[in-house]
């Protein structure tokens, strides 16, 4: 499917087919957008549980519970669901890894260039930190580019998916020791294929008109 036509098509699925799974060779292409989403300066402050077994979604399920119930069956019934979590802070450890991971895959022809992307990378984590003090938010910013790739991605490979901020953040962290790894859950995704049940695939797309949307200068 072609990237405009799967963005008109693809929907929020309500709910799954339990008995449905997506082929492995699939989820890998999904694994390779997130991993590949763009992030500001290549921070990329993200880390992505992924699960893929009954066992593993009841475990994200414990945050679906109470006032998020209605997101349950929506992780349980799913083919495989992935938590993106993002870094609380931009750390040295975090910093260096990137400027490493950079060296390695060729990035750099000399040491000032090396010197260079670390200075300017630095300076807009300086910024947030001590000018704007929303590091946190701004590193939530990028985790949601990588949202947006997997969910668009998805629908060009004929998975439904659903994106899902109903959730408690503070047991789900607790349960994967998220703060102690200098990480926060931000939001969960369920793939797989819809079901009979999920009214939300039948119904027409709205979006507000393009005059509403746009400004052309």
């Amino acid at each position: 499917m072609d990237i405009l036509s799967a963005a008109k098509e693809r929907h929020t699925a309500k709910a799954y087919d339990a008995q449905r799974r997506i082929p492995e060779e699939l989820m890998q292409k999904v694994y390779s957008l997130l991993r590949h989403s763009p992030s500001s300066v290549n921070s990329q402050p993200w880390h992505f549980i992924v699960a893929n077994t009954p066992e593993g979604r009841a475990r994200i399920a414990k945050a679906a519970q109470g006032g998020y119930s209605y997101n349950q069956a929506k992780i349980e019934d799913a083919s495989h669901v992935i938590v993106l979590c993002s870094r609380i802070d931009m750390d040295e450890a975090h910093l260096n890894n990137l400027l490493d991971q950079e060296e390695r895959d060729g990035r750099f022809k000399d040491a000032a260039a090396r010197a260079g992307q670390d200075a300017g990378r630095r300076g807009y984590v300086y910024q947030h930190r001590f000018g704007g003090k929303d590091v946190a938010q701004w590193l939530e910013k990028q985790v949601y580019l990588a949202l947006g790739t997997a969910l668009l991605g998805a629908a060009t490979l004929g998975i439904d998916a659903t994106p899902m901020e109903g959730f408690d953040q503070k047991i789900l962290d607790a349960e994967f020791g998220l703060n102690e790894q200098g990480l926060a859950s931000l939001v969960l995704v369920s793939f797989g294929y819809s079901s009979e049940k999920d009214f939300n695939a039948t119904l027409p797309k709205s979006r507000l008109s393009e005059e509403m949307t746009f400004t052309f200068i």
